[in-house]
């Protein structure tokens, strides 16, 4: 089931402000060994840059102190977070230290210089492309760099010695979305953002525990929750701490995602809830993929399946049924399987089906493990692809 774009109303947010998201009291900066007057501190010298660790991508800002250590703050005017950062960021001063760090260029574990350095690397990767080729070499590339170091990585491998052989941190953690997004929306694309939790009326979170994995985001649905009312839904085989949170926990049997969203589909076309005008106008292969769904047109069929009670399965689906304003959270709980590509899919074909894609707080949502794997994505930070848009496999790309 795919679509040839992506439909839904124009979305027209209010401004956010901390204040509105996250309340008036939030714990936006800490100081690594300054003074007692460090938070009242003007935005002068302090420099915007981005947590590296999680993939909600938390807006930070730092400034060195006379006596060298290093203050963080949140960056309040950064859409990801608003000031707001976790354990984690707040401790992000604490690793700009000396200790244990490599200060210079080594190799085989002797000090060197960095023209020496490049020269070796550089040295040797042309030897061995030399004697084996160009593809006896490549890059695996975090998800933590700017788009722009990604591109010139990505040009270097592709471009320049003429390889593909260069994956970013997206083949470990996101190669499922990237295909189930591709055969969907026929590109790699995630239509939805962080303020639609705070639009959303359900919030279902499968694969993901956003309270350990994404703690700011996981703040923002919680404030979300206490504002609003927000139903949550959590789909884990464990009791995470995201559970604390939930309005019903779904601890269906580890790998059968594909049978409740599928039973979801079968479910949503039974009682006639299926967006036959969206269908119709904005997508292919609906009866294809009702017809796989056939097999778990029973509640009874699901709950064998998943090992789920037959009552929480109908609250769910009801839910679902009833709530326009639905955003499914997915991440690597999805991803990180044998079935992944298809589990993504089993999602997003349930939100095409009631035409619930990209419109505010209506949504599928893939959440990545790291900040910036789109971006290498974007400019073709996989073996398969050149841009995001450009797969190496396809005839019409440009060459």
């Amino acid at each position: 089931m795919g679509v040839a774009k992506i439909g839904g109303e124009k979305r027209k947010y209010s401004p956010f402000t901390l204040e509105n998201v996250f309340g008036a009291t939030v714990k936006s900066h800490k100081t690594i060994n300054a003074d007692s007057n460090s938070t009242n501190k003007t935005s002068s010298g302090w420099t915007k840059t981005t947590c590296a660790y999680c993939g909600v991508g938390c807006g930070v800002e730092a400034k060195v102190t006379a006596n060298g250590k290093l203050d963080i703050r949140g960056d309040e005017s950064h859409p990801a977070n608003f000031g707001r950062l976790c354990s984690k960021g707040l401790a992000l001063g604490d690793t700009v230290t000396t200790e244990g760090r490599l200060l210079v260029p080594s190799i085989d574990s002797q000090s060197t210089s960095w023209e020496q350095a490049l020269t070796h690397v550089a040295t040797s990767f042309n030897d061995i492309i030399a004697k084996h080729g160009p593809d006896a070499v490549a890059f695996y590339v975090s998800g933590q760099l700017l788009t722009e170091d990604y591109y010139v990585a990505n040009k270097l491998m592709k471009g320049f010695i003429g390889s593909a052989n260069i994956d970013t941190n997206s083949r470990l953690c996101m190669a499922s979305t990237v295909v189930g997004h591709k055969r969907a929306f026929g590109e790699d694309c995630v239509p939805g953002n962080y303020e639609d939790l705070e639009l959303a009326d359900l919030v279902i979170l499968t694969g993901s525990n956003l309270a350990w994995c994404h703690p700011v985001l996981y703040q923002r649905l919680k404030t979300a929750k206490e504002k609003r009312g927000t139903k949550v839904v959590v789909i884990d085989p464990r009791a995470t701490s995201t559970c604390d949170i939930a309005d019903l926990h779904l601890p269906l049997f580890p790998g059968s995602d594909i049978a409740l969203f599928n039973g979801l589909l079968a479910y949503l076309s039974k009682r006639n809830q299926a967006n036959r005008e969206y269908i119709d106008q904005h997508t292919e292969g609906f009866d294809d993929a009702l017809h796989q769904a056939k097999r778990f047109s029973t509640i009874t069929s699901v709950a064998l399946a998943t090992g789920l009670k037959t009552a929480d399965i109908e609250t769910f689906y009801d839910w679902f049924r009833i709530t326009p304003r639905t955003v499914t959270v997915f991440s690597q709980g999805v991803n990180q399987s044998t079935s992944g590509s298809d589990k993504v899919n089993s999602i997003l074909n349930c939100h095409l089906a009631t035409g619930r894609i990209g419109k505010p707080g209506s949504t599928p949502f893939s959440v990545t493990g790291q900040p910036n794997a789109m971006g290498g994505r974007e400019v073709g930070g996989l073996a398969n692809t050149l841009l995001r848009i450009w797969s190496l496999e396809t005839k019409s790309t440009p060459r």
